[in-house]
C-alpha cells in the first residue's frame, strides 16, 4: 500500500512540473499564424467557407483598416487608434495569408483539431515559411548549366590560345605551309584579274588556311585539347546512368578474362595499367608522347613492382639534376648561410 502510494505521488509531481514548462494543450500557440485569435474568427468567416468568400472577406476588412485610409472620428473605425487599427490590418493579412494557401489552411485546421501535438505545429509552420519560394531542382538546373557554359568556354579559350601558339612556331608553321602548298591552297589566295586582292587580304587568307591545317593536323591533347560536347558537367550529369551501366559491364569482362580466365594483357590493358599506377587521368596519360609511352611499355611498368623501380629512378635522377644545376647550387647556398627567417639574438 506504501508502495503504491508513493508511486501515485511521484506521478503526481512530474505531472506537476510538466504543467508548468509545457503549455496548454488547447491553448492556441503564440507566435503561429494568427497566435491567440482564430484566423476564421478575424476575418469573420467559418471553416467551411469557400477561397472567393474569405478573399471577399478580406478585401472588406483591408479596406477598411488600411492605415492609409484611416482618418480620426471615422464612425466604422470607432474607438481604434491609428496604432490599433494598423495592427488590426497586419492580423487581417496574416489570416488571409494562412488561410488563402490550401496546404497552409490545411495545416492550420489540423492545429486547431490536433492542440496537443504541440511541437509538430512548430514544425510544420516554419518548415512552410523557411521553404525556399523557388524550386530547388531548377535552381540545381541552372547552375550546373551555367557552370557548363564557363567550362566549354573556358576549353575553346584554351584551345584557341594552344592553336595561336603552335602558328609561330617555325616547326609547325613550315610543315603546314608545305602541306598547303602540296595541295594547291596558298596558290587560290594569289588570284588575278578582277578578283584580284590586296597583299594585307592575301596575307590573312594564308594564315587562316595554316591554321586550318594545323587544326587538322595536330592532335593536341592533354589541358588544351579540342573541347567536346560531352566532356562538359551537364553532359556528365546526363549521361552519368549510361557510363556507370558501361563500367560496371568493362569490369565485369576484366574480371572474367584476366582473373578467372588468365588471360595476357593486351597493349591497351596494359597501358591502362601504367596509367592506373601513375595515378593520372586519361587526359594526363595522353599527354605522353609516342616514344615514351613506348618506354613504359618496353619496361613493363604495368607491373607494380616495375613502376616503383622506375619511380624511384627517376626520383633520383631529379636529384641529380637538381644538384648539377648552378641555380640549385645557389640556392641551397642561400638558405644555409642566410635563409629565409633567420633569427639572431644580441646579449641584452
Amino acid at each position: 500500500m506504501e508502495l503504491l502510494r508513493s508511486k501515485i505521488g511521484l506521478q503526481l509531481i512530474i505531472l506537476f512540473f510538466l504543467g508548468l514548462f509545457i503549455p496548454t494543450a488547447t491553448a492556441l500557440i503564440e507566435g503561429l499564424y494568427c497566435g491567440t485569435d482564430i484566423c476564421y474568427d478575424v476575418l469573420g468567416v467559418s471553416r467551411e467557407s469557400t477561397k472567393l468568400e474569405i478573399a471577399r472577406a478580406y478585401r472588406q476588412l483591408a479596406r477598411k483598416y488600411h492605415p492609409d485610409r484611416y482618418r480620426a472620428g471615422d464612425p466604422g473605425l470607432a474607438g481604434e487608434t491609428a496604432e490599433s487599427a494598423h495592427q488590426k490590418f497586419l492580423l487581417i493579412a496574416t489570416a488571409y495569408e494562412t488561410l488563402k494557401d490550401e496546404e497552409s489552411r490545411k495545416d492550420y485546421d489540423y492545429m486547431l483539431d490536433h492542440p496537443e501535438e504541440y511541437y509538430s505545429h512548430y514544425y510544420h509552420y516554419y518548415s512552410r515559411r523557411l521553404a525556399p519560394k523557388v524550386d530547388v531542382r531548377i535552381v540545381i538546373l541552372v547552375t550546373v548549366c551555367a557552370i557548363s557554359l564557363f567550362q566549354y568556354y573556358s576549353w575553346w579559350s584554351s584551345y584557341t590560345e594552344a592553336i595561336n601558339y603552335l602558328t609561330t612556331v617555325p616547326k609547325y608553321r613550315i610543315q603546314a605551309t608545305e602541306l598547303a602548298r602540296q595541295q594547291g591552297l596558298l596558290n587560290k589566295t594569289k588570284e588575278k584579274g578582277k578578283n584580284r586582292r590586296s597583299k594585307e587580304e592575301i596575307r590573312e587568307e594564308e594564315e587562316e588556311i595554316i591554321r586550318d591545317i594545323i587544326k587538322t593536323k595536330i592532335d593536341i591533347k592533354g589541358g588544351y585539347q579540342k573541347p567536346n560536347i560531352s566532356d562538359i558537367l551537364l553532359c556528365k550529369i546526363v549521361l552519368a546512368p549510361y557510363f556507370l551501366c558501361m563500367y560496371i559491364m568493362w569490369y565485369c569482362r576484366w574480371i572474367y578474362r584476366f582473373t578467372i580466365k588468365g588471360e595476357e594483357y593486351g597493349e591497351e590493358e596494359k597501358l591502362y595499367l601504367i596509367c592506373k599506377n601513375m595515378k593520372m587521368s586519361q587526359a594526363q596519360f595522353d599527354s605522353h608522347e609516342d616514344h615514351q609511352v613506348q618506354t613504359f611499355l618496353e619496361r613493363q611498368l604495368w607491373i607494380k613492382e616495375n613502376y616503383e623501380v622506375y619511380k624511384q629512378e627517376q626520383e633520383e635522377e631529379m636529384k641529380m639534376k637538381m644538384a648539377s644545376d648552378p641555380r640549385w647550387k645557389r640556392y641551397r647556398r642561400w638558405m644555409k648561410n642566410d635563409g629565409p627567417g633567420r633569427l639572431t639574438f644580441i646579449d641584452d
